[in-house]
């Protein structure tokens, strides 16, 4: 599944105008990571002269146009919510922000301060859970959490059904899906179904 995740991730970056690199592409397993194995992906855009970032925690593509560089933890346990707890008992989640990372990752960034970002499959529903768990978040050195839905609902949007995505399976999955009425528009589910007028109305 991680292989999968990140694969979106990274087409979803590469979407926004982002180079995208895997600094390791093997599991590590039988060792504790080195620093460079800490990170799964890091982006660079060089259209971005001057790194802004945003003070909210949730990150889409509004907030990631003005970032310039940045590392990135993919997470994508897709059958739990990211609650305070869960990252309580987890803080390998976090491995990837700290200092000594971020800093060894730099020469593949270059100059100038680099975003944490965090990809998650989902927040917890309850807004005072949801509150902790991005309180937590910032205190452990993210900048910006992004999770799948935003990035699938994003990507989903940026497809366009006459054009054929052969050179990325992914796009071609979720351009045939939306041709066949699979996917919807976000704009769409805020308004559900109108509700027919009876004889009695």
């Amino acid at each position: 599944m991680s292989a999968v995740s990140e694969w979106i991730a990274r087409e979803y970056f590469e979407s926004l105008g982002f180079l995208v690199q895997q600094p390791v592409k093997y599991q590590v397993a039988a060792r504790a990571k080195r620093l460079d194995e800490e990170v799964d992906l890091v982006i660079l855009n060089p259209e971005v002269k001057e790194q802004r970032i945003s003070k909210a925690v949730i990150w889409g593509s509004s907030q990631l146009q003005h970032i310039a560089r940045a590392v990135i933890g993919v997470r994508g346990w897709h059958t739990d919510r990211f609650s305070p707890a869960v990252l309580k008992q987890s803080p390998e989640i976090f491995k990837f922000a700290e200092d000594k990372v971020v800093e060894k990752m730099s020469a593949h960034l270059g100059e100038g301060r680099v975003a944490r970002i965090l990809c998650v499959p989902d927040l917890p529903s309850s807004a005072s859970l949801k509150k902790d768990a991005l309180e937590l978040f910032k205190s452990m050195g993210i900048d910006g959490v992004i999770p799948f839905r935003t990035m699938l609902l994003e990507l989903a949007a940026s497809i366009d059904t006459k054009k054929n995505y052969e050179k990325s399976d992914l796009l071609q999955i979720i351009r045939i899906f939306k041709n066949y009425g699979l996917l919807r528009d976000a704009q769409m589910e805020l308004f559900g179904k109108k509700r027919r007028k009876s004889s009695a109305d």
